[in-house]
C-alpha cells in the first residue's frame, strides 16, 4: 500500500481516548507502592480525623507523590493522573488538585512529623527488600538548599545569607544511591546549622532502625562546623568529615605551622596545582588541601595558595581521606533531582506546614524513583540514577490499556528504545518480597 503524506495543518487533533495512559511507567511505581503497603501505612500513621480535607490521607499523599514522580511541580499538575486510563495503572484513587490543596492546608507541624515517620518506615521496608546497605559502610551527606519563591505571602519564606527569598530545607542523602534519608523544611532565614543536632539524632536512629548495621560516616560542609555537632556524632558512634572555615585566626595559624615538607602533590586539572597535608587542631585531625594557579598569566591572577580544610576522625592516608571528603559534592546531584522538573522546583502553598508536607511527598517520590531502578536489579545497565533520565526512559511512556481475551494489556509504542528495560524492571518489582516494617 502506498504511503500517503499529509501536511501537519491537515492533521485533526482530538482528546477523546479513554484508554490512553499518559505516563504508563507509573505502573512500576504503583507496583512498588503496593508492595511497600504505602496507602495503608499513611492512613494508619497520619491522624487527621475530624479535620476538613483530612479523610483518607493515603490516597491524597500518593496522588501528590505519583504526580511528582511524573514531573509535577504544582498541585494542579496532579490532574495528569485523572486523564484517560492513567488511574488504572495506579494502586489508589487519583484525587483532584482542589482536594489535594485542601489536604495540604489541613496539615499541621504534627502531621508533617507523622509524614516523616512514614518516610522512615518506608525506608525500613525498602531496605529489607534489598535496597539497604546491610553491614556495609553507609555514607551520608548533609546539606541544605534554597527553594526560591516569588511572593512574600508564603509563610516562612525569607531572605537568608544568599539574599534569595525562599525556604532553606535541610537534607540528608545516601551517597551511593542518592536516596533522601531525612529532610526538614526550614524558614528562609534559618542559619545553616539550625536544628542540625536534633536532625542528626533523628537521622541516625532512623537508618539504624531501617537496618544499617555497618559503620556510618557523615560528611558536612563548613556551614555545619560545630563542636556540639561533633560531640553528638561521637556519642552516636558516627564517623565524620566536617569542613571548617580557614579564615579564623586559630585555623590560619595551625595551617601556617604545617611543615613545608609535609605537603604532598595530588592530581589537579591542567593550569593548577594542589597539595594536601594534615595536622592536629584542638586534639582533632585536620586535613588541609591547598591549590593555586600555575603558568605566568594565570599565576598573576591568583599567585597565593588557597586553603580548604576539614576535621575528621577517619583513618587512612591524607590524600585518600581528602578525596573521600570532596565526594561530598554528589549531594548536589540529588538536590538537582529534587528541583529539576520535580517537587522542589516550586513551593506551592502560603501555609508553612503545607509546604513541609509537600517536601515529604517530594522525598517519597524521589526515593520511589530510586528504588524503582535499583530494587531487584541484577545488571548495572538497569541502574538509572538521574531522575530526569528515569522519567524519560521508564515513566513518561504513552500506552493504551486494552482487554485482550480477558487479560488487561498495557500496549506501549512499537520500537520504544527502553522497552526491554521497562519489562525487566516490572518483572523484578513484582517478584520482590516485602516484609512489614
Amino acid at each position: 500500500m502506498k504511503k500517503v503524506s499529509h501536511g501537519l495543518d491537515r492533521v485533526k487533533v482530538v482528546f477523546d481516548e479513554p484508554s490512553l495512559v499518559a505516563n504508563a511507567g507509573l505502573i512500576l511505581v504503583a507496583t512498588l507502592v503496593s508492595g511497600l503497603g504505602l496507602e495503608t501505612l499513611i492512613n494508619t500513621t497520619v491522624k487527621m480525623k475530624g479535620r476538613v480535607g483530612g479523610a483518607w490521607p493515603g490516597r491524597k499523599v500518593l496522588s501528590l507523590v505519583n504526580a511528582i514522580v511524573a514531573g509535577a511541580t504544582h498541585i494542579n499538575h496532579a490532574d495528569v493522573l485523572r486523564c484517560g486510563g492513567t488511574e488504572s495503572v495506579l494502586s489508589h484513587q487519583a484525587m483532584a488538585p482542589s482536594t489535594l490543596g485542601t489536604f495540604l492546608r489541613a496539615c499541621t507541624f504534627g502531621h508533617v512529623r507523622q509524614l516523616e515517620a512514614v518516610i522512615g518506615t518506608t525506608l525500613t521496608r525498602a531496605w529489607a527488600a534489598g535496597a539497604g546497605p546491610g553491614l556495609n559502610r553507609l555514607v551520608v551527606d548533609i546539606d541544605s538548599t534554597i527553594c526560591q519563591v516569588a511572593g512574600k505571602l508564603k509563610a516562612g519564606a525569607a531572605y537568608g545569607y544568599t539574599k534569595v527569598l525562599g525556604y532553606h530545607p535541610i537534607l540528608a542523602t545516601r551517597a551511593d544511591t542518592g536516596e533522601v534519608l531525612h529532610a526538614r523544611m526550614r524558614t528562609g532565614s534559618a542559619n545553616t546549622q539550625r536544628g542540625t543536632k536534633r536532625f542528626v539524632e533523628e537521622l541516625v536512629a532512623r537508618v539504624r532502625r531501617a537496618g544499617a548495621g555497618g559503620e556510618i560516616v557523615m560528611r558536612f560542609d563548613s556551614g555545619y562546623w560545630s563542636n556540639e555537632t561533633i560531640e553528638v556524632l561521637g556519642r552516636l558512634n558516627v564517623r565524620y568529615t566536617m569542613a571548617v572555615r580557614t579564615n579564623t585566626n586559630a585555623l590560619a595559624r595551625a595551617i601556617a605551622d604545617i611543615d613545608e615538607k609535609a605537603w604532598v602533590d595530588i592530581a589537579y586539572p591542567v593550569g593548577g596545582k594542589a597539595q594536601v597535608a594534615e595536622c592536629i587542631y584542638n586534639k582533632r585531625r585536620l586535613v588541609v588541601r591547598r591549590t593555586r594557579l600555575t603558568g605566568a598569566a594565570q599565576a598573576a591572577l591568583w599567585p597565593n595558595w588557597r586553603h580548604f580544610a576539614f576535621l575528621t576522625d577517619l583513618g587512612g592516608g591524607t590524600a585518600d581521606t581528602d578525596a573521600f571528603h570532596r565526594r561530598h559534592a554528589v549531594v548536589e546531584l540529588t538536590i538537582k533531582d529534587l528541583k529539576e522538573g520535580a517537587g522542589l522546583e516550586h513551593i506551592p502553598s502560603g501555609n508553612f506546614s503545607a509546604n513541609g508536607a509537600w517536601l515529604c511527598c517530594a522525598v517519597l517520590a524521589h526515593n520511589l524513583i530510586r528504588w524503582t531502578t535499583t530494587l531487584g536489579q541484577s545488571h548495572p545497565v538497569d541502574r538509572l540514577t538521574v531522575a530526569r533520565t528515569v522519567r524519560t526512559h521508564l515513566i513518561a511512556v504513552p500506552a493504551r490499556l486494552v482487554n485482550k481475551a480477558g487479560t488487561m494489556v498495557l500496549r506501549g509504542p512499537a520500537h520504544w528504545p527502553w522497552a526491554q528495560l521497562f519489562i525487566r524492571r516490572l518483572e523484578r518489582l513484582r517478584a520482590l518480597s516485602f516484609a512489614p516494617g
